[in-house]
């Protein structure tokens, strides 16, 4: 039956409708032929149902017009069959007066569109049967409109589940992407955020900002004026780029002085969103550490010149001491003569001991020049060239109880006398008003030799004990300290092997006291 649908619906194209007549009385078939004519319609007939049947299959009909009564199958059930096998095709039965009784069967199981009485009016005739072509053009389109909705509404719910699809693989890229763009942003250790700039809200920041937030709770920064949050202050910072960076479209940088710590903020703005990408990088230890290395390289220079001076002074101080001793042994001399000539070989040999203090001192410390060496020589010479300093301080005793007999140790002479220069300058920086005494021991403790220098001066904090040896760590005002020396000694002091023992009491002084091994008894031999 589906292929028969078919090709009824491809006969449809053509110009004119098919109709076909079913009578067992030949003159009724003539007479309503002749009465559709004026119709543009092809018409078929047949004077039975078993022959209207055959035709059925054949010419499949738009409208059937069957007779009530006739030989064998009768008109309802004729009609029932045309039902069946063309649903669409609109059915016609011609009745008598006496066929009511038909009439209901007839609608019960035909469903009929029309009936026409006999005799019939043709007119009427015409009417219905061009009412029963619309009928069936009416079905065809509702049809065709059916399946045309039931087609879109399939491709409709396709393309609405591949929407939804798309969607959720959309969303799962778009979450995947906000948590990675969130754990990037989280990830870089420069605090940094996203602010509002008409009012510097954060809109968003990321952890390293939450870290060094005013508040220190780690709590979320959104809706919050940054300069309140990160710095706790209650207006903006004082040339903050933000203004700047809005004003101009491009990004801007400057330097923030807080509490303390200078910050170097930069600006960007995002374009047309008003918004500003803001990051905050603390340089002051960056800062402090340029000025120290400055500083160092200044006392670089002025170590290399140190060495340059004392080499030149060497050659005529050493003319001066060999005239001295060549004049003692003039004979003839008065005692008051040799008395002069010997006080001046004794100055000749202090500056002598003097400059090759500083010519070591000067000297840039490699790995060739470690050897064997006795600490409380070395000792000894850094604190003739401390001496030095002591006269700008009269008020300031330095005493040496150097130890003698010492076990020899292996390293570089030079550098351990910059640790012993280094404790002695910050002892004297700690005595208050450069007033009091410097202590410098040397001695054995097992199998480890030792120096101290102890101080009568302020002593240290408890607070600043475990940074007193960072690079970056100073209690002296600016101008006083670098910041270096500790740190410096620490450094030669661990490259030889050895330990530092801090000592020490506010208001009663400190003692550093460095352990160095003895090398044949710790297998330090080079």
């Amino acid at each position: 039956m589906g292929l028969r649908v078919g090709l009824a619906h491809t006969q449809e194209a053509g110009a004119r409708g098919r109709l076909l007549l079913v009578d067992d009385e030949e003159n009724i078939l003539k007479s309503i032929r002749r009465v559709l004519r004026r119709g543009d319609w092809d018409i078929e007939t047949a004077t039975d149902a078993e022959e209207g049947l055959k035709r059925l299959e054949q010419f499949l009909p738009q409208v059937v017009i069957s007779d009530f009564r006739m030989p064998g199958m009768n008109g309802v059930e004729f009609l029932a069959r045309v039902k069946e096998q063309v649903p669409r095709a609109q059915r016609i039965m011609l009745t008598g007066q006496a066929d009511q009784t038909a009439i209901e069967e007839a609608i019960n199981r035909s469903e009929i569109f029309r009936f026409i009485s006999k005799p019939w009016n043709d007119s009427h005739l015409v009417l219905t049967v061009k009412s029963a072509f619309e009928q069936y053009a009416l079905l065809a389109e509702n049809e065709r409109l059916h399946r045309m909705t039931q087609e879109q509404n399939a491709e409709l719910k396709r393309l609405n589940a591949d929407l939804e699809a798309r969607v959720e693989t959309r969303t799962l890229m778009l979450s995947q992407a906000k948590r990675d763009w969130e754990q990037t942003f989280d990830c870089i250790e420069t605090p940094l955020a996203v602010m509002q700039g008409t009012d510097y809200t954060v809109r968003r920041a990321n952890l390293a900002y939450l870290k060094v937030a005013a508040s220190g709770d780690g709590a979320t920064a959104s809706a919050v004026n940054c300069f309140q949050y990160l710095f706790g202050r209650d207006s903006p910072c004082v040339g903050c780029p933000l203004p700047s960076a809005l004003e101009s479209g491009k990004g801007a940088r400057s330097e923030i002085q807080q509490k303390g710590r200078t910050f170097v903020v930069a600006a960007y703005p995002m374009p047309g969103e008003g918004r500003v990408v803001c990051t905050y990088r603390d340089v002051t230890e960056e800062y402090a550490l340029t000025k120290r290395l400055i500083e160092t390289e200044k006392m670089a220079a002025v170590g290399q010149l140190a060495g340059g001076v004392a080499h030149e002074i060497n050659n005529p101080l050493g003319g001066i001491l060999a005239f001295a001793q060549l004049m003692k042994r003039d004979v003839g001399r008065s005692e008051a003569d040799r008395e002069s000539l010997d006080l001046i070989e004794e100055s000749a040999l202090r500056c002598k001991r003097i400059v090759e203090s500083l010519l070591k001192f000067s000297r840039h410390s490699k790995v060739e020049d470690r050897r064997h060496f006795e600490l409380s020589k070395c000792v000894e010479d850094a604190a003739v060239l401390f001496k030095a300093q002591l006269k700008s301080n009269p008020r300031v005793k330095l005493e040496l109880n150097l130890a003698t007999g010492l076990p020899k140790l292996f390293g570089d002479p030079a550098q351990l006398s910059q640790v012993v220069l280094n404790l002695l300058q910050n002892g004297l920086q700690a005595l208050p008003s450069a007033e009091g005494t410097l202590k410098v021991d040397t001695g054995r403790e097992g199998d480890r030799c030792f120096f101290a220098v102890a101080d009568s001066g302020s002593g240290i904090e408890e607070r600043y004990l475990p940074r007193i040896f960072e690079p970056s760590f100073t209690t002296k005002p600016p101008g006083e300290g670098t910041g270096l020396g500790l740190s410096i000694a620490y450094r030669i002091v661990q490259d030889h092997g050895g330990v530092f023992q801090v000592d020490t009491q506010v208001g009663h002084g400190s003692r550093f006291t460095v352990f160095l091994p003895i090398p044949l008894q710790l297998e330090r031999l080079p």
